[in-house]
């Protein structure tokens, strides 16, 4: 509960300061082909600030937008996510170069930087905004990660069944502008030096020997 009370003291507080920011949508043709040199992944991992966060640290990443994917209502609101009403994800749009950085190794990121096998939740998070899942809008980009999935489930890395959701983008909404660089931005806040801190740190351990 630690991580959440976090979350809810620092947005009943600041909250009120961003209400005149919008929330624009954007259509998937002018969000991802603006460089045919550059691919898109959707990557939802838990709370997208530790997405975001640890996703700026991979050499190769040219930008990573928090928003929101796979929900039912147009331009939803962080509030309306949080409600769990919407169907949408929390999830982190990851614009690559793939001469620099594969899918392959982007997935790799993914899933060691959580916990792929609880439903609907990561740690003290819970609700369905925070389930794991990966959004792709090239179909070979599919085929890659079901094979991924396919090998780790071979190589049985969790006890448990992995639960996270794969399918194709149909739209992203960016999320309101406080969410954006929010770890860099709020380093003394509880929920960035007790939970996303620690995540960065896993994943300097395993990537960055």
């Amino acid at each position: 509960m630690k991580s959440t009370l976090f979350r809810c003291l620092y947005l009943l507080i600041f909250l009120p300061f961003y209400n005149c920011l919008g929330n624009n949508n954007n259509d998937l043709k002018s969000l991802d082909m603006q460089n045919e040199n550059l691919d898109t992944i959707y990557f939802g991992a838990g709370c997208f600030w530790c997405v975001e966060a640890i996703f700026q640290q991979v050499n190769g990443v040219e930008e990573v937008t928090p928003g929101y994917c796979g929900g039912a209502i147009k331009n939803p609101t962080y509030n309306e996510v949080c409600s769990g009403k919407t169907g949408h994800a929390e999830v982190a749009k990851i614009v690559f170069n793939p001469s620099v950085v594969d899918l392959a190794h982007l997935l790799e990121v993914f899933w060691k930087t959580h916990d792929p096998t609880t439903l609907n939740r990561q740690g003290n998070d819970i609700g369905t905004q925070y389930r794991s899942a990966i959004f792709f809008v090239k179909d070979s980009h599919n085929d890659e990660v079901l094979k991924f999935k396919e090998e780790l489930i071979a190589e049985k890395v969790w006890d448990q069944p992995i639960v996270t959701q794969v399918e194709k983008i149909d739209i992203f909404y960016p999320a309101e502008d406080y969410h954006h660089n929010y770890f860099n931005n709020n380093k003394s806040q509880g929920y960035c030096q007790f939970v996303i801190q620690p995540k960065i740190e896993k994943y300097k351990k395993i990537f960055e020997k």
